[in-house]
């Protein structure tokens, strides 16, 4: 049990569905033989919540500290004494407030090395900016908070996994901000991922074009041909496995993406809506190039329906059991390359 990894989680705004998911997801027991969770939040939210959904026989056991996580208990970290008016379904500052002080806690505790991993719950981006978060979400400030010179916004399930090469940026600026370097960069990443978090020995990456048609010869706008395809062929260079640009419409209405291991989008909503659809319920945000693995369900705040009880914890669920399974694959490849296995060469007279 002492061996068990311990995976921080953050409440996220105590206004929407996090603490709803984050109790379903522990509510089975059987989920601490996995793993023992770490939640940054207060008792007394918590309660608020459970009664909401009627979780009244759960519980979570008060720590002061990640090192004194029981491993057979969900485990709660008070972040805050004071009482907290919650609004159910409501945007406010409060729950931007609890929602950083939340996640400004854990971080604290994941770069000290009292946790092994952190699983993030929505926020709303807007409500929680103020001093100490001016991010436009937790990837960016996670970035910052670790020195990452850069990262990979990674979406993650059994049937898609996508990244985007620019992340929470307006559409005009999607353009302007595309480079052969930037593209380069993050298929370098998504394929170091694919390797060391996912263990797939030679990926295979679809890269997707950023006009309609993927340019259409020029016909469309040129980034097509004068950015990503160069970028590509750089990429082979390098010996990676990657291929395109395909056209986003035709690429994934035609099951294409089912013959790669990940796909990298342009730009957000290029990537992100075919995958949400695609994945479903049991999509998760994977945050690459960082030095810690975080994870995140695929949805929001989910505001309209907090409160009452109808928010699935399928993603979170994923989120938990995927920042378990990367921790352990980093580690097994981390042993397997420090004691790699002597390579003798045989003589040809063996008697």
């Amino acid at each position: 049990m002492k061996d068990k990894l311990k995976i921080g989680i953050t409440v996220g705004d105590i206004n929407g569905i996090g603490l709803e998911v984050i109790i379903k997801s522990l509510q089975d027991s059987r989920i601490l033989e996995y793993f023992t969770p770490v939640v940054y939040g207060n008792t007394k939210v918590a309660s608020f919540h459970r009664k909401a959904i009627n979780a009244n026989e759960f519980n979570f056991h008060v720590i002061a500290s990640a090192e004194e996580a029981n491993p057979k208990k969900a485990n709660m970290i008070n972040c805050w004494q004071e009482d907290v008016k919650i609004t159910l379904g409501e945007e406010n500052e409060t729950g931007g407030k609890y929602a950083f002080i939340s996640l400004e806690k854990a971080c604290e505790d994941l770069l000290a090395g009292h946790i092994d991993a952190l699983v993030t719950a929505p926020i709303n981006k807007h409500n929680i900016q103020q001093e100490g978060f001016e991010f436009p979400g937790h990837t960016e400030y996670l970035q910052a908070k670790s020195g990452a010179k850069d990262v990979l916004m990674f979406m993650v399930s059994d049937e898609l996994k996508v990244g985007v090469v620019t992340g929470h940026i307006p559409v005009k600026d999607v353009a302007s901000s595309l480079s052969q370097d930037a593209i380069l960069q993050k298929l370098r990443m998504m394929h170091a991922s694919l390797k060391t978090d996912f263990w797939i020995q030679k990926p295979k990456i679809a890269v997707l074009g950023l006009n309609p048609h993927a340019g259409d010869n020029g016909l469309i706008g040129l980034e097509d041909g004068e950015i990503i395809a160069p970028a590509i062929e750089k990429a082979k260079a390098e010996g990676m496995l990657c291929f395109g640009p395909y056209p986003g419409d035709g690429f994934f209405a035609s099951d294409a993406y089912t013959k790669f291991d990940a796909v990298l989008a342009m730009y957000h909503d290029q990537g992100l809506i075919p995958f949400k659809h695609i994945a479903s319920r049991a999509g998760v945000n994977y945050t690459a190039g960082l030095p810690f693995v975080r994870t995140s369900p695929d949805h929001g705040t989910g505001y309209d329906i907090a409160g009452q009880n109808s928010a699935s914890a399928d993603s979170f669920m994923e989120a938990l059991f995927s920042a378990v399974h990367i921790v352990e694959r980093r580690r097994e490849q981390k042993e397997l390359s420090a004691n790699p296995l002597t390579f003798r060469r045989l003589s040809r007279d063996r008697d």
